[in-house]
């Protein structure tokens, strides 16, 4: 069959048309889809900040926050404790340890302060029950025994223990919480206290078992 000239050009006129229209509405849905895309450039960046600004205005962060005021509390009040137990000791080596620990117990206020910095807070403190009652026992310990004895001695390195021992617990918790809220810098801080509480518990251990624990135990009433 023999199509005429004209005919082949009204044909060739439709396919041109009909390929210039589809790119354009490609084009438009290329742009519409971009536009409509919940995971495009832009809503991703979003994201991935939107977990941050969740975490600061969490739960768990305003937790952190009354428990970092609790510490403090607690760490304020030992300052004023330990030379209290250090007078009360009768053994040099033990009262030698409960002054080197009120060095390094300041050491750890500041660190809180500078916590607190880092966090945007004022250092505030919080009344910290567990600690109170802790202090409050190793006073007693001193009321109930002997000046001068292997027997305070012993039991004011129990009382010393005890307080290491909420404090240990105290800043390892803490830590675990700063890292889960991408506290970086703060964790450091946190883990840094926590390797010397875990230190002044030792040392209280060695001091007991090297001569104090023995000698209480052939004291006579």
């Amino acid at each position: 069959m023999i199509i005429p000239a004209m005919s082949i050009k009204y044909l060739n006129y439709y396919i041109m048309s009909t390929k210039h229209s589809n790119g354009n509405n490609g084009s438009h849905a290329s742009t519409v889809n971009k536009e409509s895309n919940p995971h495009n450039e832009t809503n991703t960046h979003n994201k991935s900040t939107s977990h941050k600004g969740k975490a600061t205005d969490s739960r768990l962060e305003e937790f952190f926050h009354d428990e970092l005021k609790d510490i403090y509390w607690a760490e304020t009040h030992l300052v004023k404790s330990l030379p209290k137990m250090a007078k009360a000791a009768s053994g040099e080596e033990l009262k030698d340890a409960f002054t080197e620990h009120l060095t390094v117990t300041k050491e750890h206020v500041n660190r809180l302060d500078k916590v607190f910095e880092l966090l945007g807070h004022k250092a505030e403190a919080k009344k910290c029950e567990a600690m109170e009652g802790i202090l409050k026992e190793g006073e007693s310990i001193i009321d109930d025994t002997k000046d001068g004895t292997a027997t305070r001695d012993a039991g004011l390195i129990m009382a010393g223990q005890k307080v290491e021992h909420y404090e240990i617990a105290t800043y390892g918790a803490l830590a675990r919480v700063a890292r889960s809220l991408g506290h970086d810098e703060v964790v450091k801080i946190l883990e840094s206290t926590l390797a010397e509480e875990k230190q002044a518990d030792e040392n209280l251990t060695q001091l007991a078992e090297s001569s104090i624990n023995e000698e209480a135990a052939e004291e006579v009433k």
